[in-house]
């Protein structure tokens, strides 16, 4: 289900986009442009829905479902760090006890700075 885009066959949000980087951290990363993607265990937003971060917009470009073994380098990337074994520390430092299943799903959302 590798970079599933199409949004009209993506099942119903299970949270709302407010909820989709709420770590002050990461905030932080996206404001400053090193951060341009959020994966979560649920679907948070719909492709051209609005993120508000500190007064500045974010739209979402894309959500595709993706799992945790496919994640490259690029992808640690567009989460705001440099490796993958980076980011799972960060990700699994956040939830103790959570196991890193490779076959694990996420879903990512992809997002871009709204220029006003």
């Amino acid at each position: 289900m590798k970079n599933q885009e199409h949004h009209e066959s993506l099942p119903p949000k299970t949270c709302s986009i407010d909820r989709l980087v709420t770590v002050p951290e990461d905030v932080n990363k996206v404001i400053e442009g090193k951060k341009k993607a959020t994966r979560r265990n649920g679907r948070y937003a719909d492709v051209g829905e609005i993120m508000v971060l500190k007064d500045k917009k974010y739209v979402v470009d894309r959500v595709y479902s993706q799992s945790l073994g496919e994640l490259t380098d690029e992808d640690a990337r567009q989460e705001g760090y440099k490796t993958v074994e980076e980011y799972k520390q960060s990700i699994l430092s956040f939830h103790p006890g959570m196991p890193w299943l490779p076959h694990m799903k996420v879903w990512v959302h992809e997002f871009s700075r709204v220029d006003e």
